[in-house]
């Protein structure tokens, strides 16, 4: 996979380079409850890296409420400047800062050894599958943890579906998370990758659909876990992880960073 290991623990690096970094854990190594609001619905991820709970119990410690009904959807395929302006932006999720991500354009190259596990390494290069009609990247930290090692960084990826592509993309990806429980293997321009094990998580829901999940990997012998949230509403997804490439404790994902984000979803 292509490594992109935060070069330091700053809050602006680390996001810099945490969305194809996800293929980074693994460089250097050579259950699904998931539901649908319509149909039934899964929730979402969990990411602060220290001191953090397990993600089976609880991945995130915010008092976020869970959504009483189904959100409505004018159903609008974004473009690059739609998606922007629904992206969370500084303010409106505590103390949050939002900013355009850097490098945001560049996408990872990892191809899954087994199909069935194609959706996540597309979720993991950061380029979803189906391809996006646009995407828009962003980092999210956490000003209040400002200094702190442990500083809470958030990538989001935003990305439009026209015909159906949205529901689509979340159904390959809940199909690869029970399918690829037992870890995969990918190949890229730095050799073999391995990812030992898939596993989803029971978080609080967001938007129409959405599904959370944890793929640990290994990079330099330590067993580094990813968390993964997407949310869909209407035509829309967006894809949160985060990780901690330092101390490779799992991570925790705001709850309330994750409804602020989904209830701005068109």
């Amino acid at each position: 996979m292509t490594t992109r290991v935060p070069r330091a623990r700053t809050a602006a690096m680390a996001a810099t380079t945490a969305v194809l970094c996800l293929a980074a854990v693994a460089c250097g190594a050579d259950d699904g409850k998931s539901s649908e609001q319509d149909g039934g619905k899964v929730a979402g991820a969990s990411a602060k890296p220290s001191g953090a709970p397990s993600p089976d119990t609880a991945a995130s410690d915010s008092a976020a409420p869970s959504p009483t009904s189904t959100p409505t959807s004018s159903g609008k395929v974004l473009d690059q400047a739609g998606l922007a302006a629904v992206a969370l932006r500084t303010g409106e999720a505590g103390s949050y800062e939002v900013t355009p991500m850097q490098g945001g354009e560049e996408r990872g190259t990892e191809r899954s050894e087994n199909k069935d596990c194609r959706p996540l390494v597309a979720v993991i290069n950061g380029a979803p599958e189906p391809t996006p009609a646009a995407t828009v990247f962003r980092t999210v930290m956490d000003k209040s943890e400002e200094g702190k090692d442990d500083q809470t960084v958030v990538t989001e990826i935003l990305t439009s579906h026209p015909g159906g592509g949205a529901q689509q993309l979340m159904r390959g990806v809940r199909d690869a998370v029970r399918a690829c429980a037992g870890g995969f293997r990918t190949s890229g321009a730095d050799g073999p990758s391995t990812y030992t094990e898939v596993k989803q998580l029971p978080l609080p829901p967001a938007g129409q659909e959405s599904i959370a999940y944890q793929v640990t990997g290994s990079i330099e012998g330590d067993e580094v876990p990813l968390l993964f949230q997407l949310v869909r509403t209407g035509s829309t997804i967006v894809t949160f992880y985060v990780a901690d490439f330092v101390t490779a404790k799992t991570p925790r994902l705001p709850a309330e960073l994750v409804a602020a984000q989904a209830a701005k979803l068109p």
